[in-house]
């Protein structure tokens, strides 16, 4: 039985366990261990999902960034409830968060912003995400425009590229095991901490 495993089994901190399988996911998973399903839906209840990549954690929640007049951001502001999925094949483990999404403070958004690399900056005003776009070569021009109106590293963040916090109130955690008898370990936000019991596979 590997470390990992045995926090799972007498953690009463989910994030505890998460620390230790991301980091073990960190280790050996061979494709981006931060990579996310994002499950979003409309006031509806129209369901859509994309991959995205966690770019922080912490106690309060799960940080992702992106275009707040895309697709996932007009049904984030539609619909807050939300749900993440981590699989990472090379370890058998996945993890699954369910929750409400709050917006990330600007400072901190800026913080981030100013870390990623000067194209994606660009690229972030240049792109009307998940709007038609006509041709590559539009974008092209975009971001050569914006090359020009930035030649330094001084690219302010767009005011409508925003992070979002899913503030989970469940989380499981899947061991793969033969014979599909796979290992889930449920956390259910109770009060101020949380409770855990095993389920059924």
């Amino acid at each position: 039985m590997g470390e990992a495993h045995a926090v799972v089994l007498s953690a009463a901190d989910p994030f505890e366990v998460f620390q230790h399988w991301m980091a073990e996911a960190a280790a050996r998973e061979p494709a981006d261990p931060t990579a996310m399903a994002l499950a979003t839906s409309t006031r509806e209840g129209r369901p859509s999902a994309r991959m995205v990549l966690l770019k922080g954690w912490d106690r309060r929640g799960f940080v992702f960034y992106s275009n707040a007049e895309s697709r996932k951001g007009d049904e984030l502001s539609a619909n807050p409830r939300t749900a993440l999925v981590f699989y990472w094949p090379a370890i058998g483990r996945q993890v699954r968060i369910e929750g409400h999404v709050q917006p990330v403070g600007d400072a901190e958004a800026d913080v981030y912003f100013s870390s990623r690399p000067r194209i994606s900056r660009l690229g972030a005003w240049a792109s009307d995400q998940s709007r038609p776009l006509a041709d590559n070569a539009m974008l092209e021009r975009r971001i050569a425009e914006l090359d020009q109106r930035y030649p330094g590293d001084d690219i302010p963040r767009p005011p409508h590229w925003q992070g979002w916090r899913v503030v989970p109130e469940r989380i499981e955690f899947w061991r793969d095991q033969p014979y599909r008898l796979h290992e889930r370990t449920l956390f259910t936000r109770s009060g101020d901490g949380w409770a855990a019991c095993k389920l059924y596979p």
